[in-house]
Parts: structure tokens; C-alpha cells; sequence
């Protein structure tokens, strides 16, 4: 069987696109997708942090499979290249931030 020519993709940025650094991401879930929430975290002092989030993104449960096996290959030539990525203890309740 021949095999049909790949579509030509192209990458927009729509009026609404913005680009922000986060340092904590909590993940939500349902049966119908996943919520990834994107912040980041003010510590003004030991004892108080504060989680300023900026911007929730869904996605279908197979679009969040797929972020995670693009993931794992790129942390595995991130690590490949600079060395391992060490990770400090997570906190009660599992999520990373």
C-alpha cells in the first residue's frame, strides 16, 4: 500500500498566545480529561508559601498519555546531555511544585 504524503503543519500563534515561567503545576482529573494548572510559588517566609496561579490547561486523557511519553524523552536527553535532574522530597499529598 502506498502511504499518503504527510499534511504540511503549521505552528500559529493565535492573538491570545502568551508565554509565562512556572514553578508548580497541580494536576486535576476526571473521567473525560486532565487539568493542568500552572503557577508559581511565593515564599515570603519558612512558614508561609503562596501559589499564585496563572492559567489552567485541559486536555483529553490521550493528549495527557502523549505529553507524557514527549516528556519522558525529552527529560531523557535533557539528563543525557547535562547530567540527572535530582528532585527534592515531594510534599504530602504527592503533587509537584
Amino acid at each position: 500500500m502506498v502511504q499518503p504524503p504527510a499534511p504540511k503543519i503549521q505552528l500559529l500563534r493565535s492573538p491570545e498566545y502568551r508565554e509565562n515561567y512556572a514553578n508548580s503545576v497541580q494536576i486535576r482529573m476526571n473521567l473525560w480529561d486532565f487539568m493542568l494548572l500552572f503557577g508559581r510559588v511565593d515564599q515570603t517566609a519558612p512558614d508561609n508559601v503562596a501559589i499564585n496561579n496563572f492559567q489552567a490547561v485541559y486536555v483529553s486523557p490521550q493528549q495527557a498519555k502523549a505529553l507524557l511519553n514527549i516528556l519522558q524523552q525529552n527529560v531523557t536527553q535533557y539528563e543525557a546531555a547535562f547530567g540527572e535532574i535530582k528532585l527534592e522530597p515531594q510534599t504530602q499529598g504527592g503533587s509537584v511544585q
